[in-house]
């Protein structure tokens, strides 16, 4: 009898232990549901204290993750694993993983922030109507250098890169999209250009500047252009607030042949396991007061005009960061490619990166 008591003891103690278990990693895994909001995002692209804020005010516990590319962050949703409650991806992805079923659709009436949101930037193509998807931030990708290292040169056209006098001095972004995307803009194409012959161009003219590139590289640039250890880099807008923020000698332009304007907006996955939190949270960053703190702590534009109201007028006056709407008719929103077509643009980009080196 005492044998199958000692049994029966061990029994229930194992199986605490494995509730005890399956909860905490639960938890960790950003699978916890109803308590949890499990966010997915790029780096540094939120204000921390912000998550505290809304954690004390929600009474929701925040699991923060981050990625460094949409398709990184795709394949990861798409593979599942973590029930992911918000996501923030670009508007071309936005559209892939409508095709793709991984989003559910936005209540709008759970949204009353939506309000505050600038119309210009409400039912683009990527999302009519904001069906899936609702804006966070939006930028453009261009050219910050340092005049001072340059002899006072300025970027107003992207065959400025090209100049003889910058062997060495250039940093690209690690981006295929966007280093294409400027060969082809240089050339007179469209940056979303499927031709073969143009995409040929783009590559062979881009295979020219090699003798200028220091480097192809991420998040380093910031360091390296505010430490004047670079001259001259391909980068997104915010990314250059930051630097400038940090080195006033910095200086950025959108060159005049035309170039992308972005767009990245919060999304529900399809796994999320609190759609109730992840509206909230959504709601929750679209109160004026919390997104003008979250773009003056991350640097790039809000499209938030409640917010606007609450900055610094030198910071929203600013048409290098805040280009008027007759300027943003002059670039252009990256396109889904499709698959195959992605893969063209990747393969092109690693030419160019093998003859880099």
């Amino acid at each position: 009898m005492k044998d199958i008591v000692k049994a029966s003891v061990a029994i229930i103690i194992v199986c605490i232990g494995l509730f005890i278990a399956n909860d905490y990693l639960g938890k960790s895994s950003g699978n916890a549901g109803s308590d949890t909001v499990t966010i997915y995002n790029w780096g540094e692209y939120i204000d921390p204290e912000l998550i505290d804020q809304f954690e004390e005010e929600s009474g929701y516990r925040v699991v923060y993750e981050t990625f460094d590319s949409n398709e990184a962050m795709m394949t990861k949703i798409e593979q599942g694993g973590t029930s992911y409650d918000i996501a923030v991806p670009s508007e071309y992805a936005i559209e892939k993983m409508k095709e793709n079923d991984l989003l559910l659709p936005i209540d709008q009436s759970k949204i009353p922030n939506m309000a505050n949101i600038d119309p210009y930037f409400l039912d683009l193509s990527f999302d009519p109507k904001n069906e899936f998807s609702v804006p966070y931030f939006w930028g453009t990708v261009g050219i910050v250098y340092n005049p001072s290292l340059l002899d006072g040169q300025s970027f107003e056209s992207w065959d400025d890169l090209w100049d003889s006098s910058l062997q060495g001095k250039v940093l690209l972004v690690d981006g295929a999209r966007e280093v294409i995307g400027m060969g082809l803009n240089s050339l007179g194409h469209s940056l979303n250009s499927t031709d073969e012959t143009e995409l040929q161009e783009a590559l062979e003219k881009l295979q020219k500047l090699s003798p200028n590139v220091k480097a192809i590289i991420g998040d380093e640039v910031t360091q390296l252009m505010v430490n004047e250890e670079a001259a001259v880099a391909l980068t997104w807008s915010g990314q250059a607030a930051d630097m400038m923020w940090e080195n006033e000698e910095l200086d950025y332009s959108v060159p005049e042949e035309g170039s992308n304007l972005w767009f990245d907006n919060m999304v529900i996955p399809k796994t999320s396991a609190n759609i109730e939190g992840a509206h909230a949270f959504i709601n929750f960053m679209l109160d004026p007061e919390v997104a003008a703190q979250n773009a003056d702590y991350v640097g790039y534009s809000t499209p938030n005009t409640a917010a606007m109201e609450l900055m610094d007028e030198e910071v929203i006056t600013d048409e290098r960061f805040y280009p008027s709407e007759e300027a943003r008719d002059n670039l252009e929103v990256y396109n889904n490619l499709g698959l195959e077509m992605l893969g063209v643009y990747n393969e092109l980009f690693l030419k160019f990166k093998m003859g880099s080196k």
